[in-house]
């Protein structure tokens, strides 16, 4: 079957922003953005992943930049933290910015490891 490669990265990000929308329901908490910082991390495992099993082009296209890329949010996570920081949150403000990034490249490097370690 060929599909081309805007519907794959289409129908991903269908699957992904319904995904995004269950973790935000599942995962919600009126003190911290807990459902972004779960769906970054979780993708960038997600993402981390196929890119390392070396997925073929398609794939990658589908999951990827799909799936991954409706499913993650930076955007989400900058604006909140920014009303962190105006709340005057400023501890929470940073510490949920160093979260998302450390937990991302953690979430990464756990891929990695588990990847290679195949």
């Amino acid at each position: 079957m060929n599909i081309p490669p805007a519907y794959l990265v289409g129908i991903g990000g269908a699957v992904g922003a319904v995904l995004r929308h269950l973790v935000g329901l599942l995962v919600a908490d009126d003190r911290l953005p807990v459902s972004t910082l779960t769906v970054n991390v979780v993708g960038s495992f997600a993402l981390g992943t196929v890119t390392f099993l070396s997925v073929g082009s398609k794939l990658l296209l589908f999951v990827g930049t799909g799936i991954c890329g409706a499913f993650t949010t930076f955007s989400s996570f900058s604006v909140d933290a920014v009303r962190l920081w105006e709340a005057n949150r400023r501890r929470a403000a940073l510490g949920y910015a160093a979260a998302n990034t450390a937990g991302g490249l953690l979430a990464v490097g756990l891929a990695w490891v588990l990847v290679r370690g195949l």
